[in-house]
């Protein structure tokens, strides 16, 4: 009986639409350090599909905003769900990318809707852990993410919470 709760443990019953990017070129891979609502973590460009915006339309337009570089949308790796410390149900779909232009955005903030981008790097992949992802997602990522195109289930033991 959602009417009876107060409005602070209301949860927003239509979930969002999250298509992330990974980039990686030459054993190194693309981060962004951002502060979401529920943390500050490292993670991937992406953000929230726009009503009448393909999930490709909108995983280009974000990697640009966050990034300042175009991609190429190449393939699907995995879906994931992510709910827990947040009021609504966020359904992660991440693409491999490829870069066809722009130029890597500077570490300058960045403002979107209720998120910073504080930082921007490029780093190995055997540097994974140190920026907080798992053991395991660190281990897709080194085998070339096999098993791609599936499903991963809880976003946070998938990514991180190592």
């Amino acid at each position: 009986m959602l009417g009876l709760l107060p409005l602070r443990e209301r949860v927003d019953l239509n979930p969002i639409v999250r298509p992330t990017g990974i980039l990686v070129e030459n054993g190194k891979i693309l981060l962004v350090k951002q502060e979401l609502i529920e943390q500050s973590h490292w993670s991937f460009p992406g953000g929230a599909l726009e009503f009448g915006e393909t999930i490709e339309r909108c995983l280009v337009r974000e990697m640009k905003e966050e990034t300042g570089l175009d991609v190429k949308v190449k393939e699907l790796l995995y879906i994931c769900d992510r709910f827990h410390q947040l009021n609504h149900h966020v359904v992660d779909i991440t693409f491999l990318v490829e870069k066809v232009g722009g130029e890597l955005r500077s570490n300058s903030l960045l403002h979107k809707d209720r998120e910073v981008i504080r930082e921007i790097k490029i780093v190995p992949i055997d540097e994974l852990p140190d920026y907080g992802f798992s053991r395991r997602f660190y281990q897709l990522v080194k085998d070339n993410f096999p098993g791609r195109g599936s499903y991963q289930g809880d976003f946070h033991k998938f990514y991180g919470e190592a």
